[in-house]
């Protein structure tokens, strides 16, 4: 597909290395012509130097014959301005990024007036990903599927677990029933595993199963599987307010550090049932004198990188049973916050790449079948992909153990009209199951691609 991404920051660029990977004949505008100089080198992509906003260098970059046009600049005004622009002259499908608050509320109209294929928030869907997680504080990354009913977890295999230096063939059928164990992250490496695989203590295991039976499979691990109680959140940005809204409404007591006394203002009026404080996260006195050490969890949701990382390494020091999330802008950190074990991180733009490059593959997939969800795992090594399978498929109606499935690749879930199937060699994929694959062959754009030709 030809598609036209608007900003070079650090959304659009890493949306523009995983299209450009993916085959796509990618177009770049970006105003500041040292950034775009920079991408164009990267990558193999056109670049135009320019706002995205007008009609002229829009038809520079090919808009009348484009298939799709992102926006992702830092101005939410312009986003929409660009997707109007692009609609207009090239009528082709358009995404805007959309952070501010007040726009929440009437997203749907602006969508629906603008004409937009699809209008992503990465700060709402940070909250979204954080506020899973401290519902579920074992877990150090939850990913959903099948409209809520599955779930991808990731936990760590502690050196007491029960399923440390089991083959998973060995594990006890109480704990394995109706999960399967999808991924193993160890070091460097990551693995599609078999019934041979053993585990070790520091594996990053990722399982799948529907919510009720992974709430099942930790609480007989002896894991915590309940919500926490208590947060405190570094940083009154918009994440913090999105995940604030979400955590009182589930009862949890919520503590703000906020530099700007402006903005505590603001807080307040917005989140009267938190407690916002009018100062530094940073300051240890002010941090123990809150409770800290006391505390179920703590977020650090700052716009600096490492004085989030610096946080989370401290409350772990202090408070080592507490539930840590960490937000990180720079993905190149992944090797250095990988050895520092600091709990969850959360990279909201790619979140909202992953978000954006569903839709695409959706859009290019056969009438037949489509993605409905896609998630990139273990630093993008290994993808999560949910297709909607329909009447033709070439996989319906065979035990999967018939199935000739490519290496690298499982099946680990099937959706049947709300049935949650954790799948074995006997099970069969039905016209309109929704199945969930996990592979190391990122890319798939269609549910026959699991199979060798």
């Amino acid at each position: 597909m030809h598609i036209l991404i608007v900003g070079c920051g650090n959304v659009g660029q890493t949306l523009t290395r995983q299209l450009s990977k993916e085959g796509h004949n990618i177009t770049v505008i970006e105003e500041q012509s040292s950034v775009l100089k920079s991408v164009v080198n990267s990558y193999d992509v056109m670049g135009i130097v320019g706002n995205g906003a007008s009609y002229s260098i829009m038809k520079d970059a090919g808009i009348e014959s484009a298939d799709l046009m992102i926006a992702v600049t830092d101005s939410d005004e312009l986003n929409l301005l660009c997707c109007l622009i692009a609609k207009k002259a090239g009528n082709c499908h358009t995404i805007a990024r959309v952070r501010n608050p007040i726009y929440k509320k009437e997203i749907n109209f602006i969508k629906e007036e603008l004409g937009l294929s699809m209008v992503i928030n990465p700060e709402e869907a940070a909250a979204n990903e954080a506020e899973r997680l401290l519902k579920f504080p074992s877990a150090s990354k939850i990913e959903t599927f099948a409209r809520g009913r599955a779930e991808l977890v990731r936990t760590v295999i502690d050196e007491n677990s029960r399923l440390c230096d089991k083959a998973l063939r060995d594990i006890p059928s109480d704990l394995r029933k109706r999960v399967l164990f999808s991924v193993v992250s160890r070091g460097n490496e990551v693995f599609i595993p078999d019934g041979n695989f053993i585990l070790r203590a520091g594996d990053e295991v990722t399982i799948i199963g529907s919510s009720k039976n992974t709430v099942n499979f930790f609480r007989k691990l002896g894991l915590p599987t309940a919500k926490v109680h208590s947060t405190i959140i570094i940083g009154g940005g918009e994440t913090g307010v999105y995940l604030a809204q979400n955590l009182i409404a589930l009862g949890i007591k919520v503590t703000i550090f906020e530099r700007d006394a402006a903005r505590c203002k603001e807080l307040t009026d917005i989140l009267p049932q938190a407690l916002v404080i009018n100062g530094d996260g940073t300051d240890k006195d002010m941090l123990l004198e809150e409770g800290v050490t006391r505390v179920e969890s703590f977020v650090a949701l700052t716009n600096l990188d490492e004085e989030n990382i610096m946080l989370s390494m401290y409350v772990k020091s202090i408070n080592p049973k507490a539930k840590l999330i960490t937000k990180v802008h720079r993905v190149n950190y992944d090797e250095i916050i990988g050895s520092l074990n600091i709990g969850s991180i959360i990279y909201p733009k790619n979140i909202t790449a992953d978000r954006i490059v569903q839709f695409v593959r959706g859009m290019s997939t056969s009438k037949d079948n489509n993605i409905e969800a896609l998630y990139k795992l273990n630093d993008d090594r290994v993808e999560a992909v949910e297709f909607i399978v329909r009447n033709g498929s070439p996989v319906i109606g065979k035990p999967l153990a018939e199935l000739n499935l490519k290496k690298g690749i499982i099946i680990a879930c099937i959706n049947h009209y709300g049935e949650i199937i954790s799948p074995s060699g006997d099970s069969v994929i039905r016209d309109r199951d929704s199945v969930i694959v996990v592979t190391t062959r990122t890319g798939l754009k269609d549910i026959s691609d699991i199979l060798e030709n």
